[in-house]
């Protein structure tokens, strides 16, 4: 019986890496050709498998989209609130989520931009997953964040800066090089020192 449960823990493994590799092949095509304009046999051209093939491990290309979505943001939540606990202080805090947040974009650019650009064609079944878990790492970094701030800040005031924390964060596709002269890592503390000393700035300006 444990000899049949490795066999099969990796064949699991094996078709997850084979579903990754297609997710990525069809997130790059999406960037291209958005993903309304992309096919399943441009996927499967592109992924060099037959369209069969790409038809066993996705039913269509609605949950091809949902497992690139769920899976990208898989890896963001994976062991993130492990890893906080670890770390003391709320800057050191900030400064990781903020760093690993760039370091994850810049591995997988074209998720990250599908997920930004596409979330809306899921089903809507498929839609509350994705929304489920962007939630949950809304509320881990709104914890972080509302540390920084003072004790009774308005719940209201809270997602403000969590969302412009975001919107710094996931808009440099539009923008950002990684191959350019600003590495990834100096790019995260760029933002982490722009963001917490305006937050800081501004919070020491508000009335008591």
């Amino acid at each position: 019986m444990t000899v049949v449960n490795s066999k099969k823990k990796e064949l699991d493994k094996k078709a997850h890496r084979r579903a990754v590799r297609i997710g990525a092949v069809a997130a790059r095509l999406f960037n291209e050709k958005t993903y309304l304009d992309t096919s399943m046999d441009q996927i499967a051209s592109a992924a060099r498998l037959s369209k069969g093939a790409i038809y066993h491990y996705f039913p269509s290309k609605s949950d091809l989209l949902f497992f690139v979505l769920d899976n990208y943001l898989s890896l963001i939540l994976q062991d993130l609130e492990e890893d906080l606990e670890k770390i003391e202080g709320t800057d050191a805090k900030l400064k990781f989520i903020i760093a690993r947040h760039i370091e994850l974009y810049v591995n997988h650019v074209p998720e990250a931009k599908t997920l930004l650009h596409d979330y809306h064609c899921v089903s809507r079944s498929q839609f509350k997953v994705i929304a489920e878990k962007e939630r949950r790492y809304h509320r881990i970094v709104a914890g972080v964040l509302a540390d920084a701030l003072p004790e009774h800040t308005e719940e209201e005031l809270l997602t403000v800066v969590t969302f412009v924390l975001f919107g710094m964060c996931n808009w440099i596709y539009a923008w950002y090089n990684p191959k350019g002269s600003v590495k990834p890592e100096e790019l995260a503390e760029i933002i982490f020192g722009v963001f917490l000393h305006g937050v800081k700035g501004f919070l020491s300006s508000m009335p008591t």
